[in-house]
């Protein structure tokens, strides 16, 4: 008999991989949906009444399921209705308190995000990247852009992208200022 103290509860999510976008609700336990994608011990995601739309018409819907069972690693972002859905801070932030902003512009083969990293310390993008206890990092106000359909942007307070999708990050504070002639 399972006894476990943990609650469950629906949170609702946008999840976007190579092909499609799902809308639907994650069950999450205390420990948000950040929880749930950085589990190691599962390598999928359920997405409960899920509707599904091709992302070159991310409006239509193409069917609809009581369940839906996506493969966590070709996930590249899930977009959440507010931002405390993430998780507890000191799960999301890795308990670390002095968080420093960092506007950021990355990019996979498929997305485009752009919004505010949360970095302890110094950012360090070997350190991001090569984290194997969390493929999923948040990234905050973020506007997610289809590259080849621009005419899907999402604006969302709080973006889980898959650190393993990404290909190109920038710092937006190290942008170059373009010279004057």
């Amino acid at each position: 008999m399972d006894s476990s103290p943990r609650t469950y509860r629906f949170l609702p999510a946008d999840v976007y991989t190579s092909g499609y976008r799902v809308v639907g609700k994650v069950m999450v336990s205390t420990n948000g949906i950040i929880g749930i994608l950085n589990d190691i011990n599962k390598s999928y995601l359920e997405i409960h009444d899920a509707r599904l739309a091709r992302i070159h018409m991310p409006t239509k819907l193409v069917d609809h399921f009581e369940v839906v069972r996506l493969v966590k690693s070709q996930i590249f972002a899930i977009c959440a209705a507010r931002r405390e859905d993430l998780g507890p801070t000191n799960i999301v932030r890795g308990g670390y308190s002095h968080i420093a902003e960092l506007p950021a512009h990355l990019t996979t083969h498929v997305y485009e995000i752009e919004g505010k990293l949360e970095v302890a310390g110094r950012f360090d993008f070997a350190v991001m990247i090569a984290d194997k206890t969390r493929n999923f990092i948040p990234i905050y106000e973020a506007v997610l852009t289809a590259i080849l359909m621009p005419n899907l942007k999402v604006e969302s307070p709080a973006v889980l992208f898959n650190r393993e999708k990404v290909d190109i990050l920038g710092l937006l504070g190290q942008r170059s200022k373009e010279e004057k002639q």
